[in-house]
Order: C-alpha cells, then sequence, then structure tokens
C-alpha cells in the first residue's frame, strides 16, 4: 500500500470515530420511535382527504426512519389497518428517503446545506411520488 493510501484510511478512520457517537444516538433514537409508537396509532391519524394524507404520512416518515426491508412489512399491515394507499406510500417513501432523526449525522458528514436541500426535496418528492403512484394505480 502507497503512503497516500495508508494516510487516506487513517483520516477515514478519524473522521468515523468521531461521528461514531452520533451515529450511535441516531440508531437508538430511531430503534426507541419504532417501539413507543403503536401501529394503530398510525390508522388513527389519516382521514379521507388524499393530500393531506399525504402530507401527515411523509411527516411521520420523516420523523422515524427505516430501511426498504422493512417497509414490506409495514406498508402492509398499515393497509391492512385501514389506511389509505396514498398515505402508506407517502409514509413509506419518506420513511426510506428523509431522515429528520438522521440529519444532525448527514449535516455534519455533508454539510448543512446539502443535508437540507436533500431532505427538503426528498420530502416533496415523496408526497408526489404517493400521488401519481395512486394516480397510475386508479385507486383515486
Amino acid at each position: 500500500m502507497g503512503q497516500r493510501a495508508i494516510q487516506a484510511v487513517k483520516r477515514a478512520a478519524r473522521g468515523m470515530y468521531k461521528t461514531l457517537p452520533t451515529l450511535i444516538g441516531i440508531i437508538l433514537l430511531i430503534s426507541m420511535a419504532s417501539i413507543l409508537i403503536p401501529s394503530s396509532f398510525y390508522s388513527s391519524v389519516f382521514g379521507n382527504h388524499y393530500l393531506v394524507d399525504s402530507f401527515i404520512g411523509s411527516a411521520i416518515g420523516s420523523i422515524l426512519a427505516g430501511n426498504p426491508i422493512n417497509s414490506y412489512v409495514l406498508g402492509g399491515e398499515f393497509l391492512n389497518q385501514g389506511v389509505k394507499l396514498i398515505a402508506v406510500t407517502a409514509f413509506l417513501v419518506a420513511w426510506v428517503t428523509v431522515g429528520i432523526v438522521q440529519l444532525p449525522a448527514e449535516g455534519l458528514l455533508l454539510g448543512k446545506k446539502f443535508a437540507l436541500l436533500r431532505n427538503g426535496l426528498s420530502f416533496i418528492f415523496s408526497i408526489i411520488v404517493a400521488v401519481l403512484t395512486v394516480m397510475i394505480l386508479g385507486v383515486i
């Protein structure tokens, strides 16, 4: 290995070491929120207005964060509890792409302006994707 490669590995390791407390905190917050908020809460929050439901779904999904693997089970459970497809779609897209809980770490690692812009656009597009998905499927 060259000297520059060794320096790059050391610098990357130092950066990971500095961000480790923030990353652990984010993982703990996500886990705690997922456990403390029961699934039945979500079905009581959503009404019958498509845009409001998609906005609420995106907002809740932005606060809670998850991975795509769990979204299949979660989405199915929401649909079984009577939550509309538009709200479930908005929730899941935001849940995977927007991360309010992860925002401090993302801002630290990638820059605050980039993190805010990416999360804001992801939030807006989660609503747009939900509306388009439901329109394409002809559910509205």
